[in-house]
């Protein structure tokens, strides 16, 4: 029996059709002949290069006895997975941006999504106008307008003066 979806999202589908294959212990070649689908394709999904198209998913799920949509959900949860990953390794132009104003960090280390708003608080408060509009063009100036909106309290008057000036709140 297929593992149920919430408990496996993320996963390559590839991964599930190989362990089932083997709980079934079949040949993947078998299972490619039994679904009228090319050997070459199962091979290719089950080491991870190809993803499930809807009608394979309809004709694995045909096979294995589960809902027509399973694989596809499979594919679809792996693909959010990967994209979510790539944005967060996301950098703005790092040569607009000095160093010395992360001097508390290891500014190679910074997480430029998961530290959003602290970035965005110090690059208004310390940044000079290169910075200011790097940072906006990174993560968008509807973004940078409704942290800088939520930050009830900041150190530097230059917060709100340069929120201001960029027409940020």
């Amino acid at each position: 029996m297929l593992p149920k979806i919430d408990k496996i999202k993320g996963i390559h589908p590839g991964l599930i059709l190989h362990r089932e294959i083997k709980r079934n212990n079949i040949k993947s070649s078998q299972l490619a002949m039994t679904i009228n689908e090319h050997k070459q394709t199962i091979s290719a999904i089950i080491n991870q290069k190809r993803g499930i198209t809807a009608e394979l998913s309809i004709k694995l799920a045909e096979y294995f006895n589960t809902e027509e949509d399973y694989f596809m959900m499979l594919q679809a949860g792996y693909e959010v997975k990967n994209k979510l990953a790539s944005n967060s390794k996301r950098k703005p132009n790092l040569d607009n941006i000095r160093r010395v104003l992360f001097w508390d960090t290891s500014f190679d280390k910074i997480d430029w999504n998961k530290n959003k708003r602290a970035i965005i608080q110090r690059i208004l408060e310390r940044g000079n106008d290169k910075e200011i509009n790097e940072i906006i063009k990174f993560y968008g100036k509807a973004t940078v307008s409704k942290i800088a909106k939520s930050i009830n309290r900041s150190r530097l008057s230059t917060f709100k003066k340069n929120a201001e000036n960029y027409g940020l709140i």
